[in-house]
């Protein structure tokens, strides 16, 4: 498979979304005569980006990367940082124009290792932890993805690509200009890259005072990928505390079977016999990051029971090594779980958890298998680490506030801001109010729409609004801060935005979640529709003045309510939608799916009814302004699937515009096609909405 390598992901992917705080001092409507400067494209890219907090071996010093972005270069930096565990001054430890990447503290403290290409490949580097005394320890071959050192600090675990499968010059080696690819089977591109004819696999290499010596590919002649691809990072493999052991997430399947399959396993490698062990072979879901115990008796991860089903409730899956037996301890727990973290004493399991459109942290007894939640508010917690028994360290996030750093208390569930890395800036915009709504949808169940509203809010006047409609399908709603569907941004050109959670979405248990699959253009699009009715009816929403926006399973929900909305809508934006279910399915890579949520092949005797709900069997009735955005670079959903939208509403007659990013995947990551993007969406919704 052609990859997106580690580093990239844990830096790139991850700046889509970026942790935020509490919304406390953010809801805050201007006092009168007040000056109101609202949130702007250019201002996203001054927010600084918090990532990849890192504690050391004592618990007292947080280690996490910054990056900055310069719009006039169309380029990043990310340098490193530390500051106490109790909050405080924060020191900056590099001062690179590039960026550094996947920093952990060595496990004796002294050290903090890293990587950078500034030896022109990617290799691991050291330095002291006051950032002095940088020195490279590896020089792999054509560089590395990601690195862990082992507790025991006698070895390091390191993840390269590696050559498996002939190129068109290998087949033809006197024609080396020549420009092609031969392709046998599926899986030939995933997600935003072609196949490389390489696999990434997990090295071992013997370590001390900062050498490398003895490099072994425990995966050798293995054609398949650890981490996963392309999304699978460092969360996929584990360390037992006396480095004679690690787990490691791998889907062991090629071709075909790769492409229908979500079956993953957990693969337990013995340092001392060189043996390899499958330890969930029973099930045949997804089975991802696992996490030894510190007493090595046991190893948890998460798993989904249902083959195929890709947004499957995320189950806490325990091991027991002495038993070589597995169970399920959240069986009576209605909701996914991940990011596990274990108490010391091996006797508590902390782990986050997603609760109506927001995401806690809980705790798991190991005896008694009882589940507490422990942190409540409106905010997403999107990582955590154990610094003494009584506090977690974590990254949070809402609509309102991007990455910053707190402590949580165990026993009481509060928080504590250790960083304000975007405190000065943020004092010089004024966020719009978010409100939680409840919705009665047309089957008689409540539904949670977060309402958004402009800075400096007047309920006397009449604004035009906003259907966010999410993509996923199954990606809830909640306090995430979007660097592209930002709803701030939206708010701050004085829309009103209304983003329901609609059917489908996780945090409502699983009745809710599971209940779109196959039903595309069924109940999920009636509570869309029963959001903005709601709101509508509100005496400062111009229901004249209705928009409605998104991307992916969003964008396949704008084109279907463009055919299905009864003149409820002036304008539609739509980004990286499915279109036309047919040549979607003929073109997509995730075949598992396609086949779970739609249905299967739409050649089969017995037809999935969800072919019915295809957007494209409603463009008779297209009657609205339809602006369309797509990256070439999409192969999750292929950009011709934009163009077919495009060129409908071009032959009859309708308003619309194609905006295309021959670079781009399925998000839009490069700092001036952001803003470029940002400028066209507002330019489309003032022209139809404003005039």
């Amino acid at each position: 498979m052609k990859k997106i390598h580690l580093l990239i992901l844990l830096f790139g992917f991850s700046q889509i979304f970026a942790q935020t705080s509490t919304m406390k001092q953010i809801n805050q409507n201007p006092q009168e005569g007040q000056v109101i400067n609202k949130m702007t494209p250019e201002f996203l890219w001054l927010l600084k980006r918090v990532s990849d907090i890192q504690l050391s071996p004592d618990g007292k010093t947080v280690l996490f990367g910054i990056s900055e972005y310069d719009l006039k270069e169309n380029k990043g930096k990310r340098n490193l940082f530390t500051m106490p565990v109790t909050g405080g001054e924060i020191k900056q430890i590099s001062d690179v124009n590039a960026s550094l990447f996947n920093a952990v503290w060595r496990p004796d403290g002294k050290k903090i290792g890293y990587l950078s290409a500034e030896s022109k490949s990617v290799q691991i580097w050291e330095m002291n932890p006051d950032g002095s005394g940088k020195t490279r320890i590896s020089n792999i071959p054509d560089g590395i993805n990601a690195f862990i050192y082992s507790p025991d600090q006698k070895n390091i675990l390191y993840i390269k690509d590696v050559k498996m499968e002939k190129t068109v010059q290998d087949l033809h080696p006197d024609l080396p200009k020549a420009e092609a690819m031969v392709f046998d089977d599926l899986m030939y591109r995933h997600w935003d890259a072609w196949s490389d004819f390489s696999y990434q696999h997990i090295f071992l290499a013997s370590y001390t005072d900062g050498k490398m010596e003895n490099n072994i590919d425990i995966m050798k002649d293995e054609p398949w990928d650890a981490p996963i691809m392309p999304h699978g990072g460092l969360e996929q493999i584990s360390w037992s505390r006396d480095g004679k052991k690690l787990a490691y997430a791998s889907k062991k399947l090629k071709g075909k079977d790769y492409a229908y399959s979500t079956n993953s396993d957990i693969y337990i490698y013995d340092l001392e016999t060189s043996k390899t062990t499958n330890i969930s072979s029973f099930n045949k879901g997804y089975d991802l990051d696992p996490v030894f115990s510190p007493d090595g008796k046991s190893i948890v991860w998460n798993s989904m029971k249902t083959p195929g089903f890709e947004s499957d409730k995320k189950r806490i899956m325990i091991y027991d090594f002495a038993t070589q037996k597995a169970e399920d301890y959240s069986v009576d727990f209605d909701q996914s779980s991940e990011s596990f973290v274990w108490s010391e004493d091996a006797k508590t399991l902390y782990f986050i958890s997603g609760i109506k459109a927001t995401h806690q942290v809980y705790s798991l007894d190991i005896k008694t298998k009882k589940i507490r939640q422990i942190t409540k508010g409106v905010h997403d917690i999107t990582s955590i680490q154990l610094a003494d028994k009584n506090t977690l360290v974590a990254s949070k996030m809402s609509m309102s506030l991007p990455a910053e750093i707190f402590s949580i208390n165990i026993k009481s569930g509060t928080d504590t801001q250790l960083s304000f890395v975007n405190k000065d800036l943020l004092n010089t915009i004024t966020m719009g109010e978010v409100k939680e709504r409840w919705v009665k949808t047309t089957d008689g169940k409540d539904m949670l729409v977060w309402v958004i509203y402009p800075p400096g809010f007047d309920p006397n006047k009449k604004y035009p609004t906003l259907l966010y409609t999410q993509g996923g399908p199954q990606s809830a709603v909640s306090q995430f801060f979007s660097y592209r569907w930002n709803f701030q941004i939206m708010a701050a050109h004085d829309y009103i935005v209304v983003a329901p959670n609609r059917r489908g979405l996780p945090t409502f248990g699983s009745e809710w979640n599971d209940q779109i699959s196959q039903d595309y253009g069924g109940q999920n699009q009636l509570d869309y529709l029963s959001a903005i009715d709601d709101v509508a009816k509100e005496s400062y929403v111009d229901s004249d003045r209705l928009g409605a926006v998104g991307a992916s399973y969003g964008g396949f929900s704008v084109y279907w309510l463009a055919g299905n909305h009864n003149k409820r809508f002036k304008a539609f934006i739509a980004h990286c939608g499915m279109f036309n279910f047919e040549s979607w399915y003929g073109s997509t890579e995730e075949l598992f799916f396609a086949n779970h949520d739609i249905g299967g092949p739409y050649w089969e005797k017995n037809r999935p009814k969800s072919y019915d709900f295809s957007p494209h069997n409603f463009v008779g009735n297209w009657d609205t302004p339809l602006l369309v955005i797509h990256g070439g670079r999409d192969f999750r959903i292929p950009y011709t699937e934009g163009m077919q939208a495009f060129n409908a509403a071009q032959i009859k007659d309708i308003p619309s515009r194609f905006l295309y990013f021959p670079d781009e995947s399925h998000f839009v990551l490069k700092p001036q096609n952001s803003v470029l993007w940002q400028r066209e969406f507002f330019k489309w919704l003032d022209t139809y909405l404003k005039k």
